[in-house]
């Protein structure tokens, strides 16, 4: 018996003497670095969803975008030709039917009018073609650039049409004065 416990207290001397060097693990350490590796990683795949969800509805706010920057063009353009066919039915009439516009200046006024109208109805057509077909596959910016540049053609246009009218009436205006200077009644 005495060799026995002599025996046991010799493996336990041994035990002590050799773990005193090896390391000693902590398996709930462990277990919560993999958890949070987990964790870590579904964060990331939704971040990773989030960053595509947000590009994609970038994508489509700038769609909407140049599609209402189109259509805010096209209504501006719209709306110019609206003032052009005013003014085509209003003050063109009035100044061609003046008794103060000349014969030979009928025919002027009238090809100078005649030419805007022309110039909004190719620009019309265009619009058509743009909207209504791929047009060399452009793309929703480069269609609303476009558009855009026609938009500014017609304010040009608009600006022309207003500043003709305003100049033929004021001839008018300065011929009306001058006739009634020259047949005034002179005597006093």
């Amino acid at each position: 018996m005495l060799l026995v416990f002599a025996f046991a207290k010799a493996l336990l001397f041994a035990t002590d003497v050799s773990a005193q060097g090896m390391p000693v693990y902590d398996n709930t350490n462990f277990v919560s670095l993999v958890k949070q590796l987990i964790e870590s990683g579904k964060q990331t795949a939704e971040m990773i969803k989030s960053v595509k969800f947000l590009k994609d509805a970038k994508d489509a706010i700038e769609k909407v975008s140049s599609v209402v920057q189109q259509l805010r063009a096209v209504e501006e353009i719209g709306r110019n030709n609206q003032r052009l066919i005013q003014v085509m039915q209003n003050d063109m009439q009035d100044i061609l039917n003046s008794p103060y516009i000349k014969p030979e200046e009928v025919v002027r006024v009238t090809e100078s009018f005649e030419a805007i109208v022309q110039d909004s109805l190719d620009t019309m057509d265009f619009i058509d073609e743009i909207l209504s077909s791929d047009y060399l596959k452009m793309s929703d910016a480069e269609r609303a650039e476009i558009l855009k540049k026609k938009e500014a053609e017609s304010n040009e246009m608009v600006s022309s049409i207003n500043l003709r009218t305003k100049r033929y009436r004021d001839i008018i205006s300065f011929r009306k004065m001058q006739d009634k200077v020259n047949n005034r009644e002179t005597a006093y």
